[in-house]
């Protein structure tokens, strides 16, 4: 059985630790000292480092741990990178051997031109592609390429936990009430998620169903949210270039 441990690092991002009691998995390591203690704390030894894209917080620990342990990294093909890796693509399958685990490369460029997510064994690790009820901003690529990629992420299926690289999903909650006012659904999560932060604990992972109710980028063809940005005959690309913009602003 495979266990996932959210590593907080910074100020709100999660380096997501996958282990099964011997060997561990970290994805987008952006500090090391944070993993070296987790690792020792559990007990670990850490065999695959998984790299969504090349922010600084994503890969700043990478140097390190490759020192300190010599596990295999995988990296976007499409973008660049000074230390050793295993170039990925889409649609590429990879098994990481150590924890029994086969993770499908989903491009999904947008945050950044070459950021990919990976995703098995329904579990989706996104980098900063989607966020709790929000979604990257638009750094390198263009908006259809990000709402394209976000359509990708919306057809996995539904009970796929979402496990996203940033401790975002509070302020998205607030600007998707802004645009989609009458959303139920919306007014569940934001007690929910509020709940788990008092208590100290990550509103993530979210899940895809969860996403598709809430998350106003992936509901490009909500009635209410067109209107809202007076967009009311708008197709769904023009509606998501809105919301982006106006989501920068927030």
């Amino acid at each position: 059985m495979l266990n996932i441990i959210p590593i907080p690092a910074f100020q709100d991002n999660y380096i997501w630790l996958i282990e099964n009691g011997t060997h561990a998995t970290v994805v987008d390591p952006g500090d090391a000292a944070p993993v070296i203690a987790a690792l020792k704390q559990h007990g670990l030894k850490l065999s695959t480092i998984l790299i969504t894209h090349h922010h600084a917080d994503h890969i700043g620990g990478v140097d390190a741990l490759m020192a300190e342990f010599s596990p295999q990294v995988f990296a976007p093909q499409k973008e660049q990178y000074a230390f050793k890796h295993t170039p990925v693509h889409d649609n590429q399958t990879i098994h990481i051997q150590d924890l029994d685990l086969s993770l499908k490369v989903i491009d999904v460029g947008g945050h950044t031109l070459g950021h990919v997510a990976y995703y098995g064994a329904n579990l989706l690790f996104c980098g900063d592609t989607l966020f709790g009820c929000g979604c990257g901003r638009l750094f390198e690529g263009t908006p259809a390429q990000m709402f394209n990629s976000l359509q990708k992420i919306a057809a996995l299926p539904e009970n796929t936990a979402v496990y996203c690289a940033h401790e975002y999903t509070e302020h998205n909650l607030q600007f998707a009430q802004l645009v989609e006012a009458n959303n139920a659904a919306l007014k569940d999560r934001t007690q929910m998620t509020k709940a788990l932060r008092s208590s100290g604990q990550p509103s993530l992972p979210s899940n895809i169903a969860l996403e598709l109710a809430t998350n106003p980028f992936l509901r490009c063809r909500s009635p209410e949210i067109m209107a809202y940005l007076n967009l009311p005959q708008a197709d769904p690309i023009a509606v998501f270039t809105a919301l982006r913009a106006m989501r920068n602003q927030f």
